[in-house]
């Protein structure tokens, strides 16, 4: 019963905590109507997903959370500091990454996650889906810059939904 009016229920919770965030209030019209739109959206939408969503460790997610805040508040130091000092000396480029994740939903995650910190953005995922690419604000080590990305941001994905 619980799951056919939740079919996402960590989808739901964060969807209802969103809305209480952007809205800055928690008055009981925001909360109620924040908690309608997080039940109906998700069990709306259940159709539309192409895989059931299994999170295997859900304490990595919480810690993959806090890297990726961490990671886009460095990054966010990291680019003002570039676009101050070295305009001229920019190398921007493009990264293919390769990839280990299978699962479509880890797959997005890992791009918006790569979008979300500042200096990168994620174009293009391959036909096979086995590379991401990637344009990179600044490159300097392209080896470098993708072991970065597969040790912060894809093994833990790995880990949470392979």
């Amino acid at each position: 019963m619980l799951k056919r009016w939740f079919p996402h229920p960590f989808l739901s919770l964060a969807l209802w905590i969103i809305w209480l965030l952007l809205n800055n209030t928690l008055a009981f019209g925001h909360v109620l109507l924040g908690a309608a739109l997080a039940m109906f959206i998700p069990w709306f939408t259940a159709s539309f997903w192409q895989e059931k969503v299994v999170i295997r460790r859900p304490w990595l997610l919480a810690k993959f959370v806090a890297v990726v805040i961490y990671e886009i508040m460095v990054a966010n130091v990291v680019v003002a500091k570039l676009i101050l000092t070295k305009q001229d000396k920019l190398q921007p480029g493009f990264i293919q990454l390769p990839l280990d994740l299978t699962s479509p939903i880890a797959i997005s995650l890992l791009a918006n996650t790569i979008s979300l910190t500042p200096g990168t953005v994620s174009c293009d995922l391959s036909e096979d889906q086995s590379y991401l690419l990637i344009h990179a604000l600044h490159v300097e080590d392209m080896t470098a810059t993708i072991n970065e990305i597969k040790n912060h941001f894809e093994k833990p994905l790995k880990e949470i939904f392979n």
